[in-house]
This record gives structure tokens, C-alpha cells and sequence, in this order.
């Protein structure tokens, strides 16, 4: 006979992990069960370099939109720690290597900056009322993000700033920036937040989407580093669950899911049997609808590639900014508002961009803590960087020598700035080879079981639903006893907990099945 349960999670994600631990902190019984050897899923660490006691965030690498709140309710031990700097974006004039500072807190350097781009302030003012704006807009969402979902007019209704509002849910930003700013440059800082993970023009609402989740985490939109790396918000995600008698099992992958009067039944590929009241999917929809029998929706390609590097040194820029400054933020590249169109375009027709977009952050500047004592001392770095518009189609059949291109393509844009070649600052393995690893849309399947490397799952959606269900948490399934608990639920996509603590609440507060 199998044990039955009163909730059945499929993948130990991290939206998986904490709708478990919601469950289980109410008393109720709860199996995880997680295809891969270890939980986690994107928000692992890893040490993928041989010779090297250092612990990367493999795939998702910063933390903003897991709330406060869940960390309060679930005691988690996590510490999340802010950057200096919020960007650097190197570019040239009349021969003159020279770039645009954002510090985290406004101040005279970012002032400075700003005027030696521009030629004067307005370019500084209107970034500072845009961001304001959205500040603001972000401090009357977040609470919002943890309740039953709201209809379009409600949301409204409680945010007010109609130009804000417009700005972000009705106009595409595209329109906006072209209006507003007059730097190409500035502009394309401010549409990065609106690129990463969505293969789409500026001109295209998804984008808005987009821009949203970067700017409204925590009603700060302050995207932090994880202290000690992406695994230890997983660890103690892990142990609150179990502490609550959530069980977990891992190399547990689901190949069947039957739902009916009586419950859910699943069936793993080792000949396990389980019953449920209710499942809750962290897996993507396309998953659930092939374990389910259903069509499969269909979304968009994931469209970025992520490079992970360790560095002997840190290079120096021919700009001559303290690599500490330029790195410790997020440094942009080839990330012109025109540049990022015009890639998007070409990656479109199936190319790969001549002007690859990419950016890049040194998460040791801020935490040296993921190192092993002995390499803190002796000058090592880890980069992470993440190139836009690289669909998964340009590496079907072609994936490490596309993933390769891209690598090259990012050090030789890289280079073009840098006194010191990137190649020459990279780290050796005990055999010689530069510690490089590259993690493509196609890998992202293969490793994560995101579809065509989709780190969204689907479509990013708005906060709100028309027409609204009552009572809906937004991650409700054409079946009651089935919900969706990770990013393609509404108000899902990033590192954020949010659909995991909404599905726990469909269960703890929703309609008895």
C-alpha cells in the first residue's frame, strides 16, 4: 500500500522547498520528490573547477525578489549583502576609453559621471525621477505579491500614479526610454532590467514585464549578493522543511501523474507508487502537461547563456576605473539601447549577434566567503557573466561550438577595454586548461529541465488577473487538486519563494477538494 500524503511536490527547487516548508510548519504531510541527486534545482553552488575549493552560484547568481517576509515566516538563516556599485558601463570617444558609474547610493562620482557622457545634468535628473517612479510603484506591489491575486482594476485602484502605471503595464518601454532619455547608452542600462531571460524587442509589453520583476523586489528592486553562494539560501531551505517533517527524496524523477475524485497518484522511474490529496508542480507547465497528458503551452526560447570564470587577477581597464569599481556592480557591455535592438533582431533570423549584448558582476568583491580559506589570500575572483539574445535555436545541433563562439565573443568585446586580455587573467586547473564553464538554453534543458532553457518557464505576467477567479493565488490548474508552485505561475519567474508560498496558501486557505 502507498503511504498518502497530503501534499506531493514535484522538484526540490526553491519554490518547491518553501511551499513544503509552509506545509509542513501547518501540520501537514508533505513528500518532495526531486529528479536530481541533490535539491536545488537553478539555485545550487557547485565547484566546477578542478583545483579550487570555491563554491559558485552556478546557474542564478543574486537575490532580490525572495521577500522578507517568507525568511521572517520560515526562519530562514540567509544573509544577502549589498554592492557598492550598482553598474559600470565602459564606452569610447574620440579615442578616449571612458565609462558610465552608478553607484548604489546616489552620489557626486555617479553626478560626475552622468554630466561627462551627457554634457550637463538633465540626463542625471530624468534617471533619477524614472527610478524614482518605479521605486515607488515597487513599495505598493511587493506587499501586494503574497496575497490572493488581485484583478487588473483592483491593482490599479490601490497603486494610483496613473503616469507610472501607463509607463509600466500600457506602454511599451521602448516608446518610454526613446522619449525620456536622450543617451543611447542610458537608455540601454535601463533596458537590460527589461532583457534578462526574455528574448523580446523593447517594444514589445514583455519586455515591461520584465523590467518589473528586476525593479520591484522587496519594494526596493536592490538586487543583493546570497552570503556564501546561491547553495545556502538551498541548505537552509532544505533544513527548515525537514525540521517541519517534510520528507525529500532525491533521484526521484516523476513519470506519470493521475488525478481523480480520490486524489493524485504518481509514479516514479524507480517502480515507487505515491497518493496525494493535492500536488504542487515546481516543475515547468510543459512538464505537468506531459506527466498530465495535456498539450503542452507554449512559451517563448530562453534566450541568455551564462559563463562562469575564476580569475588569477583582476584585469585593469584602459579607462583606468579601480577594476574593484567597475566589477563589484554590474558591468554592461555592448548594451546600447540601439545595440540591444539590433541584436534582437539579428538573433531573430537565427544569427548569432555581431554586437553580442552581455554583462557581467564579481560576486568575491562582495563575499569572498564562497572561497576556501587558503585562495582568500592569494588574489583569485569568480565572474559571472550572462549574454542576452542567444536563443536556444542558434545552438541546436551546434551547442559547444555555438557556446564557444559566444565565449569568444564576449573576451573579444571584453577585451576592447581591458589593459590586461581577459585570457591572461583567467585561472589554470592542475591539467592547464583556463577555468571556464559555459552553460547554454540547451544545457539549461538538459540540466534543469527548463524548456528550450526558458529560466521564466513561459511568459512573464503581469501581478494581476482579468478576470480575476476569487479567492485565486494565481497558481491554480484547470484541476483542483493540481498547482503550479514554481515560475510559471503568475507572480512567478526569478529567485523569489513567491509562487511556492502562494501555492501553500491555495492549499491552507483555498477551497477543500
Amino acid at each position: 500500500m502507498a503511504t498518502r500524503y497530503d501534499a506531493i511536490v514535484l522538484g526540490a527547487g526553491h519554490n518547491g522547498l518553501v511551499a513544503s516548508a509552509y506545509l509542513g510548519m501547518a501540520g501537514r504531510k508533505v513528500l518532495v520528490l526531486e529528479a536530481a541527486p541533490e535539491v536545488g534545482g537553478a539555485s545550487v553552488s557547485a565547484t566546477p573547477f578542478d583545483g579550487y575549493d570555491i563554491r559558485l552560484s552556478r546557474y542564478a547568481y543574486l537575490l532580490s525578489l525572495l521577500p522578507d517576509r517568507i525568511a521572517s515566516d520560515l526562519g530562514l538563516r540567509v544573509t544577502s549583502l549589498s554592492r557598492s556599485m550598482s553598474s559600470y558601463s565602459p564606452y569610447q570617444v574620440q579615442g578616449r576609453h571612458l565609462g558610465l558609474q552608478v553607484s548604489r547610493m546616489w552620489d557626486q562620482a555617479t553626478e560626475d559621471s552622468f554630466s561627462l557622457l551627457t554634457g550637463d545634468r538633465e540626463e542625471a535628473c530624468r534617471w533619477r525621477g524614472f527610478y524614482g517612479g518605479l521605486l515607488e510603484l515597487s513599495r505598493k506591489l511587493a506587499p501586494t505579491l503574497l496575497e490572493p491575486l488581485p484583478s487588473r482594476a483592483e491593482l490599479r485602484a490601490h497603486v494610483g500614479m496613473d503616469d507610472v502605471w501607463r509607463t509600466v503595464f500600457d506602454r511599451p518601454i521602448g516608446e518610454t526610454l526613446l522619449e525620456q532619455f536622450r543617451s543611447d547608452l542610458v537608455r540601454g542600462v535601463i533596458l537590460t532590467d527589461a532583457m534578462i531571460g526574455t528574448h523580446a524587442s523593447a517594444f514589445d509589453l514583455q519586455a515591461n514585464r520584465c523590467l518589473l520583476y528586476h525593479v520591484m523586489g522587496n519594494g526596493t528592486g536592490e538586487w543583493k549578493v546570497p552570503k556564501g553562494g546561491m547553495g545556502v539560501l538551498v541548505d537552509e531551505l532544505r533544513r527548515v522543511a525537514q525540521s517541519h517533517g517534510v520528507e525529500i527524496r532525491t533521484s526521484s524523477r516523476v513519470i506519470d501523474v493521475y488525478s481523480g475524485r480520490s486524489g493524485v497518484e504518481v509514479n516514479t522511474d524507480d517502480g515507487a507508487h505515491f497518493q496525494g490529496e493535492r500536488l504542487l508542480c515546481n516543475a515547468a507547465p510543459q512538464v505537468l502537461a506531459r506527466l498530465t497528458g495535456k498539450p503542452a503551452p507554449t512559451a517563448r526560447e530562453g534566450c541568455q547563456t551564462k559563463i562562469n570564470l575564476l580569475l588569477s587577477k583582476l584585469p585593469r581597464f584602459k579607462s583606468g576605473v579601480d577594476p574593484r569599481t567597475a566589477l563589484t556592480g554590474t558591468l554592461h557591455l555592448q548594451e546600447g539601447f540601439q545595440q540591444l535592438e539590433e541584436a534582437y533582431a539579428e538573433s531573430l533570423e537565427g544569427r548569432l549577434p555581431r554586437e553580442l549584448p552581455f554583462e557581467m558582476y564579481c560576486h568575491t568583491l562582495t563575499d569572498p566567503s564562497i572561497m576556501g580559506r587558503r585562495h582568500q589570500y592569494d588574489g583569485l575572483h569568480t565572474l559571472t557573466v550572462f549574454a542576452l539574445h542567444t536563443p536556444a535555436r542558434l545552438f541546436d545541433g551546434r551547442n559547444r561550438e555555438t557556446g564557444r563562439l559566444v565565449c569568444d565573443r564576449v573576451f573579444a568585446a571584453l577585451d576592447e577595454h581591458l589593459v590586461d586580455p581577459i585570457g591572461s587573467c583567467l585561472a589554470r586547473t592542475p591539467a592547464g586548461d583556463p577555468c571556464i564553464e559555459v552553460k547554454t538554453p540547451i544545457d539549461l534543458e538538459a540540466n534543469l529541465g527548463l524548456p528550450r532553457g526558458n529560466i521564466f518557464h513561459n511568459d512573464l505576467s503581469f501581478p494581476f488577473q482579468e478576470p480575476q477567479r476569487p479567492g485565486a493565488w494565481g497558481v491554480e490548474t484547470e484541476d483542483p487538486r493540481i498547482l503550479i508552485c514554481g515560475a510559471g505561475a503568475v507572480r512567478g519567474g526569478g529567485v523569489s519563494g513567491i509562487p511556492g508560498h502562494n501555492a501553500a496558501m491555495a492549499v491552507l486557505r483555498g477551497p477543500k477538494v
